[in-house]
């Protein structure tokens, strides 16, 4: 029989690519098998972002490849972002993998596998890749049935001096609106209720194209043209935010109250070394703006830590910055030299030790900083969406308030009440943790949908 099994790192966006992949090998007859040693293709849709996801795809690889071994003629087959940006040297580095996939090749996988012979076992063209998805593009939805993304662009403009994404992926390419709202329609048919729109920077949507047209086009078009409850915005670059934008959110509930938005810093010095097109005023600035137009809504960002340059007292603004601001939401990283990006090139390195030591200080602010904020949650009713049964206790359902993105932020532990999937239904919070939220399914809210 023809089964695949897939592991998809990185992102939604990638999420996305493996779903356009899954739903080509089904028309071409493939079956989706739940272990690897029960397929006969073995497909890892890689990240190449940053080391530390060329280590863990290299990883996953190098464990599914031992699978491999032990079942005769399985193929093993990798595709994604690090394909892209390392082509050909994976061939000699990975010979367990028989067929290695760019990103300008991946929607058609099935043929490609089908061909596997004598031809090379490497289809990626060199540079940056220029493949743009459209509605009319299969996509077999690897997310529960209730959630889904929209990759609204490929590619980024942006140049910050620590990201190879535009080397790997390209430059900005939009999809025009219709084509946008076509899936958005094709997926409330499919049941989503909730729909994130996904891009490396949602707020360059549209500069590229002949016609004009920005994100709140797109998203006045989504609204109108579609009943999807629930619409969440991931990834918006800090100075780029208009208050046009903050308006529409705020006159539209089915806009979720949550922003996702990479700071990345907030050090002047750093953000200029970084190419970061804004400075710790602006960030201020923009922070006053979305708490006077939303104030309920929920703010995330992430923070690179160790940048080339960064000293102690950068380290120590960005910590009080964190306890002013009093963000819902922050994730840390720490930043690694990529070769081909700018800051590899930067003296003043930050030692291993030092960006663990600045990781944790951050960490322990924030953390503290997340738990006070949980509790304004206690008492309340939130409408929360349904995921199905915790993955901590059977005895438990689980679910995401409006301020909780899938996958990134914390949940809803459900004590009480009987609800499906999918459903919406408002939520009493009894307790508050660090990340996550208890509480009990209000009366008369079983299985009822909003």
């Amino acid at each position: 029989m023809k089964t695949v099994y897939m592991v998809s790192l990185g992102c939604p966006k990638n999420l996305v690519d493996a779903e356009v992949m899954l739903a080509d090998l089904e028309r071409a007859g493939y079956t989706v098998a739940q272990e690897a040693e029960h397929a006969s293709v073995i497909l890892v849709n890689t990240c190449g972002f940053i080391r530390p996801a060329v280590e863990e795809a290299i990883d996953t690889i190098l464990e599914l490849a031992a699978c491999k071994e032990k079942n005769s003629g399985q193929l093993l087959v990798a595709t994604g972002c690090m394909v892209q940006r390392y082509g050909g040297e994976l061939a000699t580095e990975l010979p367990e993998v028989d067929l290695f996939v760019g990103l300008d090749d991946f929607p058609r996988i099935s043929t490609l596998i089908d061909r596997l012979g004598g031809n090379s076992r490497v289809v990626a063209r060199p540079g940056p890749a220029a493949y743009l998805m459209d509605h009319r593009v299969a996509r077999r939805i690897a997310t529960p049935p209730f959630r889904s993304y929209l990759k609204i662009t490929e590619g980024c403009d942006n140049r910050c001096a620590y990201c190879m994404i535009p080397s790997i992926r390209g430059r900005l390419r939009s999809r025009t609106i219709a084509d946008l709202a076509a899936e958005a329609v094709h997926l409330e048919r499919s049941g989503v209720r909730e729909l994130s729109l996904i891009a490396q920077d949602l707020t360059a949507y549209g500069r590229d194209l002949p016609e004009p047209a920005a994100l709140i086009d797109l998203l006045r078009a989504l609204l109108e043209q579609t009943n999807i409850p629930w619409f969440r915005l991931l990834y918006l670059y800090p100075a780029s935010v208009t208050d046009e934008l903050l308006h529409l959110m705020a006159r539209e509930p089915r806009l979720l109250p949550y922003l996702d938005i990479p700071f990345q810093h907030v050090s002047d010095r750093v953000l200029t070394a970084m190419n970061r097109h804004y400075r710790h005023s602006a960030l201020d600035d923009l922070i006053r703006r979305i708490r006077t137009h939303v104030p309920e809504c929920a703010i995330r960002t992430t923070m690179l830590v160790g940048f080339p340059g960064e000293t102690d007292e950068d380290v120590t603004e960005l910590i009080d910055a964190l306890r002013i601001w009093q963000l819902n939401h922050v994730g840390v990283f720490q930043y690694q030299d990529e070769d081909g990006s700018p800051a590899a090139q930067l003296p003043d390195k930050v030692s291993d030790e030092e960006k663990e030591s600045r990781y944790q200080r951050v960490m322990e602010t924030q953390a503290v900083i997340s738990e006070r904020g949980q509790q304004h949650h206690v008492g309340r009713l939130e409408p929360v969406l349904i995921e199905g049964v915790s993955g901590e206790s059977n005895l438990l359902l689980e679910g995401r308030t409006r301020f909780q993105a899938p996958e990134i932020d914390g949940c809803v532990y459900i004590t009480s009440g009987h609800v499906n999937p999918g459903d919406i239904v408002m939520v009493r919070i009894t307790e508050a943790h660090t990340y996550d939220l208890v509480g009990e399914v209000a009366d008369g809210q079983g299985g009822d949908k909003q």
